[in-house]
């Protein structure tokens, strides 16, 4: 059901400190390193059952982290592609997994 979790990626959530100044510092901070599942979006009766999340590219499965409250100011960082999390989900409520719907992140530019 969860699929192998063979996958590196890596958890990210963007922090914005104010110097001594006032001014505004942004930086990325890396929560995690995780090992997880990721199934790229396609035809079958899971992505139909998603269809509110039009703009979901990809879904990401892995280990509940203790302690870390996933959301959706996170995003994650796979093959070097960044994916900005659109949902966060405790599988079956057991809180011992994650699921996570996500969109790819393409530049501005077109580039991926």
């Amino acid at each position: 059901m969860l699929g192998d979790m063979n996958k590196k990626a890596k958890l990210i959530m963007l922090v914005k400190e104010k110097d001594t100044e006032g001014f505004i510092e942004e930086y990325e901070e890396i929560v995690a390193d995780i090992r997880c599942y990721v199934e790229g979006r396609h035809g079958s009766e899971k992505w139909a059952n998603l269809a509110s999340f039009s703009e979901a590219t990809d879904l990401f499965r892995f280990r509940k982290i203790p302690s870390v409250e996933i959301g959706t100011d996170m995003y994650i960082v796979f093959d070097n592609v960044r994916y900005d999390i659109l949902s966060v989900e405790n599988i079956k409520g057991k809180g011992m997994y994650i699921e996570v719907l996500a969109k790819r992140n393409v530049p501005s530019d077109g580039k991926s």
